[in-house]
């Protein structure tokens, strides 16, 4: 005995579908109980059959039988429970409170603990919440062995699977005819009606059955115990007058389905065997018509089923037809919506093609106009350079004669260093000791344009970090330097000719120093100074090794309209030495102020470390990585600081990153570091010197 509590909610529905999947076979019974707490509803009307109907429709879907329980009452639990006390119902299953408002989940979990804790002991109670058990109080003895609702559902089984056999019985003839049955004690005495609807089994008690028509009624002697007790009887209906008779120990015969008197005497009345011939003709008959018509019932059923098969089948293709169209219209839906998102897209693609066009067209014309600005002021710049050639020089003049006699005809005993320009020459000017850079013969054509452009730049540049040019020759292409004592930062670094090592603190002077001068030439006006060959060879250390920038032949300077935060501009030929160009310049020709920076960040490596430039930022950046920069520092120079030292590496990997944006800048970032290393170094050179 399995009921469920119902309700028109989600926690119902789950806890039908888990009573079907766990406790209910096929072709069982499931007992849906449904409380009307409302005054005004009854078992029958329209809003209570629509609580059942889905239940139905899912039970018809799982071949399980359903009993409808209608239950009246304003306490819900105290209903049910009363219920399955009485019905004796051994497995109750209520659905968990679903989430919801405050109020109404109080009021359905209020209800689920009443109904659990008030149900007898003999049901066990299962609370069903999201499909699984949420709570379950087993029953403690069994149920009792009557109940009243176990016995109704028995007799309607039993009525439904005895149906074929009482419709072919018969007994059950008269029944489908419209007989009406009867039912008599052995008496013989008292008769009691019986309806049409009584069950099969009632019938077979009775000891005598009497079968009425509309104008006699029939009863006869069941024919396995003939007594004298037992009589027929026969009432005649025209007259209304109801007469018993009792038949005389009269022999009578059974024969098939048919009954045969041969003669019937009550109290001196006879009949005649040619009236109960009639009588057995008017049965034949009757039973005939019962025949056809049992025919015509089962045909109407047959067809019936088919109909109600035909109607299923319809309706499932129904169903089929209208889940097809239902996904016909989700699949147009979705086609629909993806071909606006796609016709969106290339609306936006072609937009933003179209606006890249635009900006295409707006670059190209700027490009244009920058570049016909530059050739224009290329010429401007080439005038001004002819004329400084040809007369108006802002630096002094010395003959050729002048020359050749300072350098005794540019004798190698006065040699000091050859480079792209020409060879380099030490001698006295005017009692000064000058270094003269002689132009190549073979290097006439470009050379003179870089002897030139040094002249002119040179003659306007007055700063201690940058070299200080104090002449030319322009007929010859010569310059006159100031001399430093101590020749290049390369030579240096890397002891030639045997020369002492240079002190850190020194290298952390000579660091600020080369930086000091860059930034000027990167703020000079009216128009910015890029060097582009910035590298240890061409800076120049004097006798008290301050640091100076020199060889500015191929310096370029930047137009003041592009001369920005976004200083540069294509170039069409890349300048300057291997592993010290700017990676982005050498590989765009775009040339900025951010390009020495780069330059700038490889030297400042060089000073520390005193090793070749190729991969030296990789080796310093793994080393610090690996916790082992001190190894990577010159090992000539034996006291380092070797935190400071780790600072100036780590500016210096910053100034030699790959994307000119992510590199420092000089005024703001790298000078105020170099300023406190340089201010560490003079502290400590003048505590050495008070010791000392």
């Amino acid at each position: 005995m399995v009921a469920v509590a119902i309700d028109k909610n989600k926690g119902s529905q789950n806890a039908v579908k888990w009573a079907a999947d766990n406790l209910v076979l096929k072709g069982q019974t499931l007992t849906l109980i449904h409380v009307n707490n409302r005054n005004h509803s009854s078992p029958a009307d329209h809003q209570t059959k629509e609580i059942f109907l889905p239940f139905h429709c899912f039970c018809m879907r799982k071949d399980i039988n359903c009993k409808d329980v209608v239950l009246g009452s304003h306490n819900v639990a105290k209903a049910i429970n009363e219920f399955v006390s009485h019905a004796a119902i051994e497995k109750l299953v209520v659905g968990a409170p679903a989430k919801g408002g405050f109020v109404r989940r109080f009021k359905h979990h209020d209800i689920t603990i009443n109904i659990t804790k008030g149900a007898p002991d003999f049901c066990s109670v299962y609370v069903i919440g999201k499909g699984k058990v949420s709570a379950m109080r087993n029953a403690s003895r069994p149920a009792p062995a009557t109940s009243p609702l176990r016995d109704q559902l028995l007799a309607e089984s039993c009525l439904i699977s005895l149906k074929g056999a009482v419709l072919t019985s018969p007994l059950s003839l008269s029944l489908l005819s419209g007989f009406s049955l009867s039912r008599m004690t052995n008496s013989g005495r008292t008769m009691s009606r019986c309806s049409a609807t009584k069950s099969f089994a009632e019938l077979c008690d009775t000891d005598l059955l009497l079968i009425s028509t509309d104008t006699t009624d029939i009863s006869f002697v069941n024919s396995e115990q003939p007594s004298s007790e037992n009589a027929l009887s026969l009432r005649s209906g025209s007259e209304g007058i109801d007469q018993d008779f009792v038949a005389m120990q009269t022999p009578y015969k059974y024969t098939g389905n048919d009954f045969s008197l041969m003669a019937l005497n009550t109290d001196g009345m006879t009949w005649s065997p040619q009236k109960m011939e009639a009588v057995e003709e008017e049965m034949k008959r009757l039973k005939l018509e019962l025949k056809h018509t049992m025919d015509m019932y089962n045909t109407a059923c047959k067809e019936a089923l088919t109909e109600k098969q035909k109607a299923k089948d319809l309706q499932r293709w129904k169903i089929q037809e209208e889940k097809k169209i239902s996904d016909a219209h989700v699949a147009e839906e979705a086609a629909t919506a993806m071909v606006e998102k796609e016709r969106a897209k290339c609306t936006a693609a072609l937009e933003a093609a179209q606006a890249e066009h635009r900006l295409a067209e707006l670059e190209a014309q700027k490009r244009i106009d920058l570049e016909m600005k530059l050739a224009k002021e290329d010429e401007e710049k080439k005038k001004a350079l002819l004329s400084l050639a040809h007369g108006d020089v802002r630096y002094r003049k010395f003959t050729i004669e002048e020359i050749e006699a300072a350098t005794e005809s540019f004798a190698d005993h006065c040699k000091i260093g050859e480079g792209s320009y020409g060879p380099v020459y030490k001698c006295y000017l005017d009692h000064t000791a000058v270094a003269i850079k002689v132009l190549r013969p073979e290097a006439a054509g470009k050379g003179r344009s870089e002897f030139h452009q040094e002249a002119e730049l040179l003659s306007c540049i007055r700063h201690p970090n940058v070299v200080l040019l104090l002449g030319a020759c322009p007929e010859h292409g010569s310059l006159v330097y100031e001399y430093m004592a101590n020749g290049s930062l390369e030579e240096r670094l890397f002891r030639k000719g045997g020369t002492p090592v240079i002190p850190w603190q020194f290298r952390f002077q000579i660091a600020a120093e080369i930086t000091t001068g860059l930034l000027y030439l990167h703020h000079m006006r009216p128009e910015p100074l890029v060097h582009r060959d910035l590298k240890p060879a061409n800076i120049l250390l004097d006798k008290n090794y301050v640091g100076k920038i020199s060889d500015v032949g191929l310096a370029r300077v930047v137009p003041s309209s592009v001369a920005d935060n976004i200083t540069r501009y294509r170039m069409t030929s890349v300048a300057g030495t291997l592993y010290y160009i700017d990676p982005e310049y050498q590989q765009t020709g775009m040339l900025g102020v951010k390009s020495d920076i780069y330059s700038l960040g490889v030297v400042l490596l060089q000073i520390i470390t005193a090793r070749p430039p190729m991969g030296l930022a990789h080796h310093v950046s793994s080393a610090i990585e690996d916790g082992t920069f001190a190894e990577m520092l010159d090992p000539e120079v034996c006291d380092w600081p070797v935190e400071e030292a780790r600072c100036l590496a780590e500016i210096a990997l910053k100034c030699t990153e790959l994307r000119r944006k992510d590199r420092p800048d000089l005024a703001t970032t790298v000078m105020p570091e170099l300023d406190r290393l340089r201010a560490i170094s003079e502290d400590n050179m003048l505590y050495c010197k008070r010791r000392s």
